[in-house]
């Protein structure tokens, strides 16, 4: 195999694809990148995969001599960020891959090709939305995804769709995040959920090309027509990406929102984040941050007794009965950052039961594209 590749474009791709390859594989291989240069084409092709995920981006090169082989990943992407302004030529021999660009030479020993796992077939394409709106959502809720692997279906974002309607849903127990937003179905009545990794998810939504839409492909098994193992695929700019989805059903959340309020704080939602930051600065993980509403003010505390403290008042609309109401501040935080509006709702019931921030949006007939449920803490 040989090929010219123009350096920024192929390190791209190496770059991307790198991002699926295993932390600590399995077995050998699954370390390893594909390459392989077609036969009557200018294209390289580029694959990684760990069994959980799969990742393929294509290239355009020189092909001098088609082929392929598979190298370690991790070095080639390191290899490739470095390299000099300079076109990158390859060439394999025999058990070594020679990378040349400009005066720097490296060489890469090949790991046996015909021990790495076919790659899955994308399913075919179920819907597509814009690329932006995707990864402005998953970066909304995936904070919400529980980090305990212990549970695996609280690891997850759901993705839940019904007709032209998306709803992205995370929980970690102690918070739900929930945004909503329009697609772009193959079938108008499609009805089907796929429970997705987070972590997985947010690699693949920060590596959307902006400006682009993204294709969403549900096997048989997760789009609820056949058996199998439930499997989903993003393709977008030319790359495209395949998970297996988390096998366990996502928690019936909707109930867990309350139906009323018994009041509401209209804020200006940048203002009071700065706040909150300015006097979480002496609340440590176990302290919490407590917030005083009232008719024209909210009273942001920390610290008490001997230990730091901190207040700061900021102007709010209020409506109800005063209330006072204690949070983890990075639990409150994460929500408040979700909102992509100037201003955001926080709705009350009681100072112990859920609270729920939302968005404001600029039609006052329109329900919020997103929502935050965050209980609170219990403090004497």
């Amino acid at each position: 195999m040989r090929f010219r590749a123009e350096r920024d474009s192929f390190a791209d791709a190496v770059t991307w694809t790198a991002r699926a390859l295993p932390a600590r594989p399995s077995l050998p291989v699954l370390a390893g990148m594909r390459l392989e240069a077609l036969p009557g084409s200018s294209a390289l092709r580029l694959s990684s995969f760990d069994y959980e995920v799969s990742a393929r981006a294509e290239v355009e090169v020189g092909v001098e001599d088609p082929g392929a082989v598979l190298v370690s990943g991790r070095l080639l992407a390191e290899i490739v960020r470095n390299l000099p302004d300079a076109p990158v030529d390859v060439h394999a021999d025999g058990a070594r891959v020679l990378v040349t660009c400009g005066s720097a030479r490296f060489t890469l020993l090949t790991l046996p090709i015909e021990d790495y796992p076919a790659l899955p077939d994308m399913p075919d394409v179920s819907g597509s939305l814009s690329a932006d709106s995707f990864a402005g959502a998953v970066r909304q809720v995936s904070p919400a995804a529980s980090r305990d692997d212990t549970l695996p279906m609280l690891t997850g974002v759901n993705l839940a769709f019904s007709g032209d309607s998306l709803t992205l849903a995370a929980t970690d127990r102690y918070r739900i995040a929930v945004r909503e937003l329009w697609w772009k179905p193959q079938a108008a009545e499609l009805e089907a959920a796929a429970l997705v990794p987070a972590r997985t998810l947010h690699d693949i939504a920060r590596s959307l090309a902006g400006g682009t839409n993204v294709d969403v492909a549900l096997s048989p098994a997760a789009a609820g027509g056949a058996s199998g193992e439930g499997m989903i695929g993003f393709e977008n700019n030319g790359r495209r990406t395949t998970t297996r989805l988390i096998d366990s059903d996502f928690i019936k959340y909707r109930s867990r929102f309350p139906e009323e309020s018994a009041s509401r704080a209209k804020v200006a939602t940048a203002p009071l984040m700065e706040a909150v930051k300015r006097v979480a600065l002496v609340a440590d993980r176990n302290t919490p941050l407590r917030l005083s509403f009232s008719e024209r003010e909210v009273v942001l505390e920390a610290g008490s007794g001997d230990d730091a403290q901190a207040a700061e008042a900021l102007d709010v609309e209020f409506s109800g009965e005063p209330i006072r109401v204690a949070f983890t501040p990075d639990y409150f935080l994460d929500g408040l950052a979700a909102v992509h509006t100037e201003t955001a709702h926080i709705d009350f019931t009681l100072a112990t039961k859920p609270v729920v921030i939302s968005d404001v949006p600029g039609d006052d007939d329109r329900p919020p594209e997103f929502r935050y449920l965050v209980m609170p803490l219990r403090v004497s």
